[in-house]
């Protein structure tokens, strides 16, 4: 096994790191060697996408298994030759392992056909109604973990997008990845195995909360 320094990996290309990025960058179509550069183009495409993707996905639409690659495709298609394709390695972050690769389009056909018909368009009477919407849709997709980088920023584009068809305004969620919040997000991820997704809409809450006050 190798390791990225954030994920356990195995072996095929997209495992691969940058020449002389010391294993800490993966191999990438600009060749950037160091994360903090990565970090910086990453999030600049990021702001790029989230508009890019606003003028495509609107108030009435139905997400779908292939919505999810176009996000991360639309991301990271400048960065990566394999944005918007399901990985082919194994993850886990720590002693915690994610879907196996081989289970993802399974997992995201069944996630299209549950979480995302169910929850999308994300218009709905009430607070509460909403927050369940968001928490579900955002802790199964992270659960899944179909892409080899970047699930958690994709999970948190499609919960902007799904946020705005709740005539939501563009969420903060820089709180809940630093800190002790980070943990706190960690483990509500993980209860949500057991279909106990309270925490993580208490999450979504605080984040909705903070950005209406800011």
């Amino acid at each position: 096994m190798k390791k990225s320094g954030r994920y356990d990996t195995s072996a095929l290309i997209e495992a691969q790191f940058e020449p002389g990025s010391r294993g800490r960058v993966l191999k990438n179509l600009l060749g950037i060697k160091t994360k903090s550069e990565m970090d910086v183009v990453e999030q600049k495409e990021q702001f790029r996408a989230i508009e890019e993707l606003a003028g495509i996905y609107g108030q009435s639409h139905r997400f779908t298994a292939e919505d999810v690659c176009n996000i991360h495709r639309i991301w990271l298609r400048p960065i990566y030759t394999w944005a918007g394709q399901y990985r082919q390695v194994n993850l886990s972050k720590g002693d915690f392992p994610f879907a196996a690769a081989q289970q993802i389009p399974r997992l995201m056909a069944e996630f299209e056909k549950g979480p995302l018909r169910q929850f999308t368009p994300c218009r709905f009477s009430s607070m509460d109604e909403v927050l369940k919407a968001l928490a579900i849709v955002h802790t199964e997709l992270i659960l899944i973990h179909p892409f080899r980088e970047g699930n958690g920023r994709v999970a948190r584009l499609l919960a902007n997008l799904m946020a705005a068809q709740a005539g939501l305004p563009f969420l903060d969620f820089t709180g809940i990845i630093r800190g002790r919040k980070r943990q706190e997000y960690f483990t509500a991820i993980q209860v949500a195995l057991d279909r106990n997704y309270k925490p993580m809409e208490k999450i979504f809450s605080d984040v909705i909360e903070r950005t209406l006050q800011a």
